[in-house]
């Protein structure tokens, strides 16, 4: 493959381009190989899942894009900037910036209302919404004077979306948002990243170990040993309130 020096051409208008991704793992003799050799174009305001095994090479990938990891080799294009060409610092600037997190786990901070949780992205980005007009964007503005204790852990986990989506992020990650979940409670996360994408214009990229999420997809991406095994496109995306699990 000719890697070159930019995302070439045909990925001109993607939100990322890896080209020959590897990720190599030593402790003392034992050498793991998160990724071997992935090459990927995320096309730009697509939602896409991630679907494979534990250790199939997922969550390095996804913190790799996200700016919280680097390849052992490879380059990794966010439109025209190449992420694996950053110093600490800009990189860092790249997280802040134009990245918004969402894990399984809420990390909310339990002496914090809704709000003041929220606000602990916007007093940081360049050009936020007010934590009132994100937290209305996930359903939950009424409940903005309340503490983590107070709501629901479909709740929680919507205000860490609100939190992820309030500094206008141009991606959003999300490593098994709905893992702690019922399937309802699941649903409703799962339309408010819907919504953050519809009106955001957010490209959106969910590691799940749920194969039902892929059905809310434009693409489904898996993985297996490191690779990438095969990409499905969906030409016809449902609403997460007609998927079942």
């Amino acid at each position: 493959m000719n890697v070159g020096s930019g995302p070439g051409e045909a990925a001109r208008d993607a939100a990322f381009t890896g080209l020959d991704l590897c990720k190599t793992y030593q402790t003392g003799e034992t050498v793991v190989q998160a990724l071997r050799g992935v090459d990927l174009v995320v096309p730009h305001g697509e939602v896409l899942v991630l679907l494979g095994p534990s250790g199939s090479g997922k969550s390095t990938l996804l913190n790799i894009i996200g700016g919280l990891d680097r390849p052992t080799a490879g380059q990794l294009f966010y439109r025209d900037t190449e992420l694996t060409a950053l110093d600490d610092r800009k990189l860092t600037r790249y997280r802040r910036t134009e990245v918004g997190f969402i894990f399984q786990f809420y990390n909310l901070i339990p002496s914090l209302t809704a709000e003041e949780n929220v606000r602990l992205v916007t007093d940081i980005a360049d050009n936020p919404m007010e934590p009132i007009e994100a937290l209305a964007l996930v359903g939950l503005a009424e409940r903005r004077g309340h503490y983590p204790a107070q709501l629901s852990g479909g709740e929680q986990q919507r205000v860490a979306v609100a939190r992820a989506v309030a500094k206008r992020p141009g991606v959003l990650l999300c490593d098994e948002p709905t893992g702690a979940l019922d399937s309802s409670t699941g649903v409703r996360v799962l339309e408010t990243l819907e919504r953050a994408h519809n009106e955001l214009g957010t490209t959106v990229i969910i590691i799940t170990h749920n194969v039902g999420i892929a059905a809310m997809a434009h693409r489904v991406i898996h993985f297996r040993d490191g690779q990438i095994a095969r990409i499905e496109v969906n030409e016809h995306p449902v609403e997460p309130g007609k998927i079942s699990w």
